[in-house]
């Protein structure tokens, strides 16, 4: 224990001497030195088994690869010393790294707001169909709009490009082209296939049949008895998962908001099975025209072969995941509140302490301080007279819905003036009754803001 203890007092050491050539923007040459011994140090170190962090860095060369035509939207960068770095395009593919790094063969994780995925050996489609209940409950708890789930397989797409007559080296570069179909008509992207990536022309009008279908588990059934595509051996296995994944869906009541997409290709290399992709809704506006989807929100699949690249002995963890768009839905939700002329709200305070009159600061430390304990999300101004005035701006202005207000009366009648920020309606509340008024209030739904 000794020895290993004074090997990670050099290890850190060597890693403060290896930033402090960075600052000081060192030449590469002596950086590159000064790493080397590092990593000397670290591999007499070894792994410590006693520790489990989950961090997950990842090097230029690890994303590399992986992502297909959609690579750049990877970012290259160096550090001051001149170090290959980029910027991450997605979580899923450092994870698999950590995975096959760490030797983890099981393991559900969830990264805050974004990404959630399970890893391991378990029956056909439940986890899947887990994924998929996640995304339509996160996607309905922001009541951000309609949204409608799009699922599809790599193996159905992959035995259609064969039975097309696609050749196999086109397969990732016609996906990327048939994933376009959300965005643009099915001609431009026949063209790009025909004109840009070589594909024949009645190859083309082949896919064009079949990514044009979109439905629910009728239309899988139509497709198992599809005389070429059935006698696909990919295409039959993932057709016959879809079929279970439906009935997964209808358990977990969400079928009605699956739709069965041969169009959905997602671009990314690594996806091996079942994808998905959330899209919100734009209503009609005159009666008989089709609902329109206005942009992605939430995607994912199955990547069951991404840990093995990573694995020294090749080996496979099956790994399926989600991911929230976090960044769009964002956006959705501040052009709705400009468009409503709603403020967003910057706390999640329910009610601010405040006071009428000069000298109840110790009143307001009192009544706040039962709030908190009553487990009311409440706060005051940091000052000892404020302004009544100030106290009611700052509720507008950072969206806190109520006001507890304490006077010399009702400090004399045993009340709380509890006032309504937006309607300004104000009611004399028991003190003893109080908590239970708020929580009343503010147990509504909210929306957004």
């Amino acid at each position: 224990m000794a020895e290993r203890a004074a090997l990670e007092e050099l290890v850190r050491l060597q890693g403060e001497r290896v930033r402090a050539l960075k600052q000081q923007k060192a030449s590469a040459e002596q950086i590159e030195e000064e790493v080397a011994k590092l990593l000397k140090l670290k591999a007499q170190l070894g792994p410590d088994e006693g520790k489990q962090k989950f961090v997950l860095k990842t090097p230029k060369e690890t994303l590399t690869g992986k992502y297909g035509e959609d690579s750049k939207l990877i970012y290259d960068l160096k550090d001051q010393g001149g170090e290959l770095l980029s910027l991450r395009y997605d979580l899923t593919v450092p994870f698999a790294r950590y995975l096959a790094m760490n030797k983890l063969t099981n393991i559900k994780r969830y990264h805050i707001a974004k990404d959630f995925d399970i890893a391991g050996q378990f029956d056909p489609m439940i986890p899947d169909a887990e994924c998929l209940k996640i995304m339509c409950e996160i996607l309905s708890s922001l009541q951000i709009g309609d949204f409608l789930v799009k699922v599809n397989d790599r193996r159905i797409l992959d035995g259609m490009f064969a039975i097309c007559g696609v050749p196999d080296s086109k397969f990732r570069t016609i996906c990327s082209s048939v994933d376009k179909l959300d965005k643009v008509s099915w001609e431009e992207v026949k063209n790009e296939m025909v004109g840009e990536k070589g594909l024949a022309p009645e190859v083309a009008d082949r896919i064009g049949d079949y990514v044009q279908q979109h439905g629910g588990v009728s239309l899988v059934e139509q497709l198992l008895q599809d005389p070429e595509l059935s006698q696909n051996k990919q295409a039959l296995e993932g057709l016959g998962d879809l079929k279970l994944l439906f009935e997964y869906l209808t358990l977990f009541g969400i079928a009605d908001k699956i739709s069965f997409d041969l169009s959905l290709a997602r671009g990314l290399d690594y996806y091996t099975g079942v994808i998905y992709e959330a899209v919100l809704l734009q209503t009609p506006v005159r009666a008989g025209e089709e609902t329109l989807g206005v942009g992605s929100v939430a995607a994912g699949g199955r990547y069951d072969g991404l840990v093995g690249m990573f694995d020294p002995k090749g080996r496979k963890v099956p790994c399926v995941g989600l991911s929230i768009g976090v960044e769009r839905i964002f956006s959705i939700v501040e052009q709705r509140l400009e468009a409503l002329e709603e403020k967003v709200r910057t706390t999640e305070t329910q009610v601010l302490v405040a006071s009428a009159q000069k000298k109840l600061l110790e009143e307001r430390l009192k009544l706040v301080s039962e709030l908190w304990d009553a487990g009311i999300k409440a706060e005051l101004l940091y000052r000892k007279n404020p302004k009544l005035l100030n106290q009611l701006q700052y509720c507008e202005e950072a969206g806190i819905p109520l006001v507890a207000i304490i006077g010399e009366q009702e400090l004399k009648d045993g009340v709380i003036k509890l006032r309504s920020v937006a309607s300004r309606e104000e009611v004399d509340v028991r003190r003893e009754d109080l908590v239970e008024e708020i929580k009343r209030r503010t147990s509504r739904p909210l929306c957004m803001c």
